[in-house]
């Protein structure tokens, strides 16, 4: 109860509360947001979890779905799936509940299942296992997603950060999903938030443990991927990001242009990195332009299950 009010006081408290936030999440960031989000919705989530699996021997190769709560649409609900961020050495599936309750709340009444993916983190999680991981729960998502309710033909990737890097590597770089009999052009769509698209030289120690070893580093980069023929982008970041800089979404729009694919980058002033997936949690929902964003997208890359044939 002392944890609940404090949440919600700190949400009313404006400015000072942002400040606050990010200092608790600085020292302990799991499910401190998560906890918010929950807490300013007095525990009515408006989502049921549907289940929790492991497609892999690994904890860390874990996932889980919800829906709306309640009565389901009649016809299966597109399917989001979000991958989190933390530089791929930290972050959990369950610390992100509330992008879950965000995009389910505003998909109704169409509905959507939203799938929470986790993958393995260094010091296993170096490249391109974070990519063979996400590839097994796509798969997983595939063969499972009819009998949850969900329209295997209408899955959209997602995610912030390092997560948003792994969705956009899977979409663009077709050998992931191919190596688990799927189709990377079938996704109906790709969010990137705050993507790390073109981060070369390694400058980082987070970056540098994870694509260190490789011997050709520009084809960890997913910028050298862009190609015509792939599933629409949405690429939003936030213009004062000095943790993943906006040259990066701006970079890899002006390569899929090039490439035969006209797309843009949506860089919104006044947020930065943290900001960014901040604003999808209810004590920041005033912040309406990222949730936005998203819902137009998922509405025009969803709007018909005839769209897109599903993987094979």
């Amino acid at each position: 109860m002392k944890v609940t009010r404090w949440l919600i006081g700190l949400a009313a408290m404006g400015v000072a509360g942002h400040a606050l936030y990010r200092r608790a999440l600085a020292r302990n960031p799991v499910g401190v947001l998560d906890a918010a989000d929950l807490a300013l919705r007095g525990g009515r989530s408006g989502v049921t979890r549907l289940a929790q699996a492991r497609y892999g021997p690994d904890p860390q190769q874990c996932l889980e779905v919800f829906a709306p709560a309640g009565t389901h649409p009649a016809a299966p609900m597109p399917v989001v799936v979000f991958i989190h961020g933390g530089a791929w050495d930290s972050g959990r599936p369950q610390d992100y509940r509330f992008i879950a309750r965000s995009l389910i709340g505003t998909m109704a009444p169409q509905g959507c299942l939203v799938v929470l993916a986790g993958y393995r983190l260094l010091p296993q999680g170096r490249w391109p296992v974070m990519l063979a991981d996400g590839a097994r729960a796509l798969r997983w998502v595939q063969d499972h997603a009819a009998a949850l309710g969900g329209d295997p033909a209408r899955v959209v990737l997602m995610g912030h950060s390092a997560g948003a890097y792994n969705a956009l590597a899977l979409a663009l770089d077709k050998r992931w999903l191919a190596d688990e009999g799927l189709d990377a052009d079938a996704l109906a769509g790709v969010i990137g938030l705050a993507t790390p698209a073109d981060f070369l030289p390694l400058d980082d120690p987070a970056s540098i443990a994870t694509f260190g070893h490789c011997a050709d580093l520009a084809q960890t980069q997913p910028i050298h991927h862009a190609r015509a023929g792939a599933p629409p982008l949405l690429l939003v970041h936030g213009a004062q990001d000095s943790r993943v800089e906006p040259r990066n979404s701006r970079a890899l729009a002006a390569a899929m242009t090039a490439a035969g694919q006209p797309t843009e980058a949506l860089v919104l002033d006044g947020l930065d990195h943290e900001r960014l997936i901040m604003a999808f949690a209810r004590p920041f929902l005033h912040e309406k332009r990222p949730l936005a964003a998203v819902t137009a997208f998922l509405a025009k890359v969803c709007a018909s299950p005839s769209v897109h044939s599903a993987p094979q």
